[in-house]
């Protein structure tokens, strides 16, 4: 039996991308960062490495992660690695190695916060608008 499952916990580097193709399907890309932190056994110095992870969710978890994930969000996620291959412009052969995500759960509260405070500013915005456009003196057509 084999088996292909990847599980980190970390932190978006930017928004997720959306596209939708041809096909009628969603997706969303991103980027998260993970870190590793450890002691030099000889110096006994604090050391840390990062890691980026690229992650790409599929259909209608594609679009919760684009409507809910945003940059800094801390995120745990499950899915399985894929490695995509391709000949740039040039002609030289390409690579890129993928999460495929099959699950996304939200933790800590910073991508949260930051959702409320954009829908809250949104909410804000539309409610100036509406006042706005309520002074607005409408002209009756003359008869």
């Amino acid at each position: 039996m084999n088996l292909n499952k990847a599980s980190i916990i970390g932190n978006l580097t930017k928004d997720p991308m959306i596209r939708t193709l041809p096909s009628g399907q969603n997706m969303a890309s991103f980027s998260v960062a993970t870190n590793y932190v450890w002691r030099d056994l000889k110096s006994r110095e604090k050391k840390e490495s990062t890691e980026f992870h690229n992650v790409v969710a599929w259909g209608k978890l594609g679009e919760i992660c684009g409507q809910y994930l945003k940059k800094g969000a801390k995120i745990y996620l499950e899915g399985r690695l894929q490695t995509r291959f391709w000949a740039d412009k040039s002609g030289n052969r390409r690579s890129r190695t993928e999460i495929i995500a099959d699950n996304v759960i939200m933790l800590g509260h910073l991508g949260s916060k930051k959702v409320e405070q954009d829908e809250a500013k949104k909410q804000e915005a539309l409610a100036k608008e509406e006042i706005s456009l309520q002074e607005v003196p409408v002209e009756e057509p003359a008869a």
